[in-house]
């Protein structure tokens, strides 16, 4: 290849990859494995500390930022519950933009730790997707940058005594969407049997009509988001995580590769975390509000259509229910509910190490930025730990105020939504 070409080639795929890293366009990031090539986060930090700015949040909710260039965007809902709002703001001030908001209802929910604007929006830089619940339906609304609503769709009632909470994803032209809910209105006692089952949904971005659609079995709600899974020697796979299954799909038309089957002890375990995926594994978390917890170690063998899913290790004690995990390399780290920070290997489950952190819970999961784990505590603390095969902390910063949604990263910015208020942190 001639040298002015090669010069050309290699500057594209910087521009491209510098554009990508300047975007942090969905939960947890680019196809949501919370991991951010940024260089300059501080290391330490405090409400007042590195602080560039600091903006008040209108009503509550666990929803994550996302951004794209200089648009940040984040769904509340109002204190009273009477309306749900998707939040515009200049990612460089914290200053609003646009608020765009539908009405909603106060819906008494079994655990105090939801909230009724727990969904992450997603952007391709034209536009935003939000799926809103007013309460008892979910409601997928579309709108340009500049706050003009391009479709909305209904997508039907959501049933779960947590409420709703799963967030939409962008694959090419294509807005995805799981729809995975309760079996019964009454799910332990199973009383009161729902009629339309969860489905999977494929949208067309520009419109909002349905591309294709494939109908999943409804046991408990699942909020997982799926992910786009990329191997050497096989097609883009969409991947999805339930109470069931994990199951592979063919993201441009919904039909199924292969699938794997849960298998429980006692009752079916609901899944939350997002499922990762690293040097052949497949690694899912599930659990359930009486404690139980299970994790899997999932081994991909074979190729193409003869892929084979195979159960390596599994751990019902140490792994979260509720953050999702990071890979690096042959090992996983997290930090799970109970306030305990946690590397694995991969391959074999094996503990690598096994640190308790006193005084901390973990709703918000945990992300990566230069080889270092960032996680946010209920308590509005945030410890950074090495990523590394020995435990080592290396900061606790406080914000003083309950974190439970996820941060996101953009522009050597960290982005942190408080019970009140969303910082943005970065070296002044």
């Amino acid at each position: 290849m001639p040298f002015r070409w090669t010069c050309i080639l290699l500057a594209t795929v910087y521009f491209n990859a510098t554009v990508r890293a300047d975007n942090w366009e969905r939960f947890r990031g680019p196809n949501g494995n919370g991991i951010s090539m940024d260089k300059n986060i501080p290391l330490k930090f405090s409400a007042t500390e590195n602080v560039l700015w600091k903006a008040k949040i209108p009503g509550d909710g666990n929803s994550s930022p996302i951004i794209w260039g200089d648009r940040l965007f984040l769904q509340t809902a109002s204190l009273d519950g009477a309306n749900r709002a998707l939040l515009c703001l200049d990612a460089k001030t914290g200053k609003e933009i646009w608020t765009r908001t539908i009405p909603g209802a106060n819906i008494k929910l079994s655990r105090k730790d939801t909230s009724h604007a727990s969904a992450t929006p997603t952007t391709d830089g034209e536009a935003v997707y939000i799926p809103f619940w007013n309460g008892k339906d979910i409601v997928l609304v579309a709108y340009k940058f500049n706050g003009d609503k391009l479709w909305e769709r209904n997508l039907g009632e959501f049933v779960s005594q947590h409420g709703a909470g799963t967030s939409p994803i962008l694959y090419k032209d294509l807005l995805i969407f799981s729809h995975d809910k309760d079996a019964f209105r009454q799910a332990v006692k199973k009383i009161g049997p729902i009629q339309n089952p969860s489905t999977l949904y494929a949208f067309d971005k520009r419109t909002g009509k349905t591309v294709w659609e494939a109908p999943r079995e409804a046991v408990r709600a699942c909020y997982s988001m799926p992910f786009i899974l990329e191997r050497p020697g096989a097609g883009p796979e969409l991947m999805v995580t339930s109470t069931t299954a994990i199951t592979s799909y063919d993201p441009l038309t919904g039909k199924s590769n292969w699938y794997w089957t849960w298998t429980f002890a006692k009752d079916a375990l609901r899944t939350i975390a997002a499922t990762a995926y690293t040097d052949g594994m497949l690694l899912a978390c599930s659990g359930d509000g009486s404690g139980e917890r299970l994790a899997v170690g999932v081994e991909l063998k074979g190729k193409g259509k003869e892929i084979r899913p195979e159960q390596v290790w599994s751990n019902a004690k140490q792994f979260p229910y509720v953050t999702c995990m990071l890979t690096k390399g042959e090992h996983v780290y997290f930090v799970n509910d109970l306030g305990v920070a946690g590397c694995f290997h991969t391959k074999s489950g094996k503990e690598v190490w096994f640190e308790r952190i006193p005084d901390a819970k973990f709703y918000a999961s945990p992300l990566m930025i230069d080889g270092k784990m960032y996680a946010a505590s209920e308590q509005g603390d945030f410890y950074v730990i090495d990523v590394a095969t020995k435990y080592n902390l290396l900061a606790k910063n406080s914000l003083g105020e309950r974190i439970r949604a996820t941060p996101a990263v953009a522009n050597d910015r960290l982005y942190v939504r408080g019970q009140y208020h969303l910082y943005c942190i970065g070296n002044k």
